[in-house]
């Protein structure tokens, strides 16, 4: 791990690649084993720039890309894909089989788990992801569940709760608090519980006029030239 700066206590497993100008803060536990494997059986990447912080454990069965940066806290099971310049914030967990898109944004508390996420997307904090109609131990779980399907460019707002398989439309906004039990169209606003469609992104008003509306700055004006 040439060019990786370790700072404090910090455990690092067989099969572990971390990228050049990467910085990990201990007490940190990085390519810990999955339950059932052994050390080294599974790889973990992490590409260059990361900035790992306290008390994070990061297992084994991981690719993670560029830039990456973690809060204090974070767990991160096995078998997630993670793109480059993604977030994730303090005390988040992201269980198992995750895919999360580059440059997005995953705050404080929340949970995922086999949630695909698309590019620049928006997670407010202690917003949960669930993936399981029939809990516990329905032995097609993984096929009438799943986690939410999330587009490009979509903003989540705090303290929301998705059910399993939803899908959540490129450029949607879901307003704080909000339960969504249904799939939300794209560049739509939502809210509520269960969260309904309330008028369209476009129709959104900047709350201090400097801007005609928000999301006209980038990258998110992509979203209607793309």
């Amino acid at each position: 791990m040439t060019g990786v700066k370790i700072v404090g206590d910090v455990t690092v497993y067989e099969n572990v690649s971390i990228g050049k100008n990467s910085i990990i803060y201990g007490p940190a536990v990085i390519g810990q084993p999955p339950r059932g494997r052994g050390e080294g059986e599974l790889p973990l990447v992490i590409g260059g720039g990361a900035v790992i912080r306290p008390f994070t454990a990061i297992y084994a069965g991981n690719t993670i890309g560029e830039d990456f940066q973690t809060g204090q806290g974070v767990s991160i099971r096995e078998h997630n894909k993670i793109g480059h310049s993604v977030s994730i914030g303090t005390h988040a967990i992201l269980e198992y089989e995750n895919v999360i898109g580059d440059f997005s944004r995953i705050h404080s508390g929340c949970f995922l788990e086999m949630v695909t996420l698309g590019r620049n997307v928006f997670v407010g904090p202690y917003t949960v992801f669930t993936d399981d109609p029939h809990p516990m131990n329905c032995p097609k779980w993984k096929e009438c569940g799943g986690g939410a399907l999330v587009g490009d460019f979509a903003k989540i707002g705090a303290n929301c709760t998705l059910l399993p398989a939803v899908k959540i439309g490129r450029g949607a906004l879901v307003g704080a608090g909000s339960v969504v039990t249904a799939d939300i169209p794209e560049m739509m606003v939502a809210a509520g519980n269960p969260a309904r469609v309330i008028k369209a992104v476009s129709d959104l008003t900047c709350r201090i006029n400097a801007f005609e509306r928000p999301y006209v700055w980038p990258p998110y004006e992509q979203d209607s030239q793309e």
